[in-house]
């Protein structure tokens, strides 16, 4: 996802080696996540929050929430913004600034899987069709950059949510409420590696990685979005194999969600 440094050739070497022997340099199987742990509630100022680590990667996001106008074109639905920002703190990559193309395209991603899955009942976010309607902001911190920041802000942006209590009392607006959500996407990013497929990678993994495909899917195992990357291509068989295990890996992590 992220430009860095070219790797040596030693450690590229090694990398390809590894997998060419059916394993990983940190010993997980091809289709095995790194542990995920969540923490909610952390940010009090937040309507909802929760900071994810995905091994080594970790991620903080805070959910806000104010009254608003809708769209013209959707005039009884609430209004969702997604902001990511590359703090200089999780990576050396990282520069101050205005948002880069990296930062960016993890935004969208996040906002897709999240809107295209109908996770937030966004009509129920209407206040007064028309004049008024909740407009709910995700803004996503990467604290630790360790490799596939697209899935770690994925799940944590969701975590956040689940967890998030709109604000109705501060604006007059009756009693506060759980914020009303439906189906949970779940984000498995695949990388290739040589002819391999591998998912969750690494910082390493993604350094020596020719193409990346993020797949959200639901609870039903349907394809709900996806985003393709890197220079690279995958063959027809690939997609179908990537598609594969974003159903299973989607499967494990919904339940411990």
């Amino acid at each position: 996802m992220l430009s860095r440094n070219p790797m040596s050739d030693v450690k590229r070497g090694h990398i390809l080696n590894v997998l060419s022997r059916g394993v990983r340099t940190d010993g997980r199987k091809f289709d095995e996540f790194r542990e995920i742990t969540v923490e909610t509630g952390i940010v009090e100022s937040a309507e909802g929050s929760a900071r994810l680590r995905l091994g080594n990667t970790e991620v903080i996001v805070g959910i806000k929430m104010e009254v608003g106008e809708p769209f013209a074109d959707s005039p009884d639905k609430g209004v969702l913004t997604t902001n990511v920002e590359l703090i200089p703190m999780a990576s050396d990559d990282f520069e101050s600034g205005p948002p880069s193309p990296s930062a960016i395209e993890l935004s969208r991603v996040v906002d897709r899987g999240i809107r295209e899955s109908q996770l937030i009942d966004m009509s129920a976010l209407c206040i007064t069709p028309k004049e008024e309607v909740w407009v709910l902001y995700i803004d996503v911190y990467p604290l630790d950059y360790d490799g596939n920041l697209f899935d770690a802000a994925s799940l944590a942006a969701i975590s956040a949510l689940k967890h998030t209590v709109v604000p109705a009392k501060r604006y007059g607006k009756g009693e506060n409420y759980q914020l009303p959500l439906r189906s949970v996407p779940v984000s498995c990013t695949t990388v290739k590696i040589g002819d391999r497929l591998i998912v969750d990678p690494t910082l390493e993994e993604e350094d020596v990685s020719s193409a990346r495909l993020t797949v959200a899917t639901d609870e039903n195992g349907d394809i709900r979005a996806m985003q393709k990357g890197g220079t690279g291509y995958f063959t027809l068989d690939e997609v179908r194999t990537a598609i594969k295990m974003s159903v299973a890996a989607g499967s494990t992590i919904r339940n411990k969600l």
